[in-house]
Parts: structure tokens; C-alpha cells; sequence
């Protein structure tokens, strides 16, 4: 159990490290890590289609498909939200890349 939870760990801090220099496989990845559980990471549809949309913002055509999987799941309360987050990350490597 606790070797899952550092795989899930380190999954998680190298994609979002890879996500934040402008990789769009790393977004999507983080996307697939929520919604199935990859490496013990906890399933989190909200932070899923967050990272899936950002994806899809940048091309992706996988996850434009998934995150319209995951939306079928999902309230219309909590896809604001996953939109909302992926704003407020937009915006915040947008004022790091200015700083």
C-alpha cells in the first residue's frame, strides 16, 4: 500500500512538473491518473476532466473523448468546478511564466 502511494505520488508531482513546462501528453496523462486510479492515485472526476480539458484545450483529441466520458458521470455543479479549476491553473502559469 505504501509503495502504490508513492508511485501514485511521484506520478502525480512529475506529470504536474511536465504539465506546468507546456507538455500536453503530461495533461492528459494526470487526466487519465484521476479518473482510473493509476498507481494508487484516488479517482477524482473533478480533477480528471480539470486535466483533461486542459488537454483538450491544447489538441488532444483523446481527451476531448474522455473528458466527455467522464462528464456523463458527473453534475453540471461539478464540471463548473473542474472548469473553474482549470482556469484558476491557466492563470496561475500564466503569472509564473510573466514573473
Amino acid at each position: 500500500m505504501g509503495h502504490s502511494l508513492k508511485a501514485g505520488m511521484f506520478l502525480i508531482e512529475s506529470r504536474m512538473a511536465d504539465a506546468a513546462m507546456g507538455d500536453i501528453y503530461a495533461l492528459y496523462e494526470l487526466g487519465v491518473a484521476y479518473s482510473t486510479g493509476t498507481a494508487g492515485v484516488e479517482i477524482d472526476y473533478i480533477e480528471a476532466h480539470k486535466w483533461f480539458n486542459l488537454a483538450a484545450l491544447n489538441g488532444n483529441r483523446q481527451a476531448q473523448e474522455c473528458r466527455a466520458d467522464i462528464a456523463e458521470d458527473m453534475s453540471a455543479r461539478e464540471i463548473a468546478e473542474a472548469q473553474r479549476q482549470a482556469r484558476a491553473w491557466l492563470a496561475d502559469i500564466a503569472d509564473r511564466r510573466a514573473a
